[in-house]
């Protein structure tokens, strides 16, 4: 009988709880670069090596910010250890994530087009 593999779930559990304690974990972090930080999403690859994490910023450069999680990767990955239970903790790595950034664009462009419509009117 073949080995029954483990639920789809599984990966959006662990990715959920990496986002979750690396919200916390990330307050740990001593680099000044790194600020006011929001963790939007984890991505894990199916064998756990790796995980995708979607970050956003405050305040500050979002180049530097990433740069220096990056950087911290280790030490977070370290924390994860402690409070995962999984046999293997995947290499974070931390992508700027632009949808707020999107959004605010959207956002500003409709508000143009209502504006400019209503001067219409």
């Amino acid at each position: 009988m073949p080995k029954k593999s483990s639920t789809p779930n599984r990966g959006f559990k662990v990715a959920d709880q990496i986002q979750r304690d690396l919200a916390e974990l990330i307050r740990e972090v001593k680099d000044p670069r790194v600020g006011m930080v929001t963790i939007s999403a984890v991505e894990v690859t199916p064998d756990y090596a790796h995980a995708k994490v979607f970050f956003s910023v405050l305040a500050g450069d979002a180049a530097e910010t990433q740069e220096a999680l990056n950087h911290a990767a280790g030490f977070l990955r370290n924390g994860l250890f402690k409070r995962l239970h999984i046999h293997t903790v995947p290499t974070l790595h931390f992508v700027f994530d632009r949808t707020t950034e999107r959004a605010s664009d959207m956002n500003a462009l409709i508000a143009r087009a209502v504006a400019s419509r209503s001067k219409d009117d």
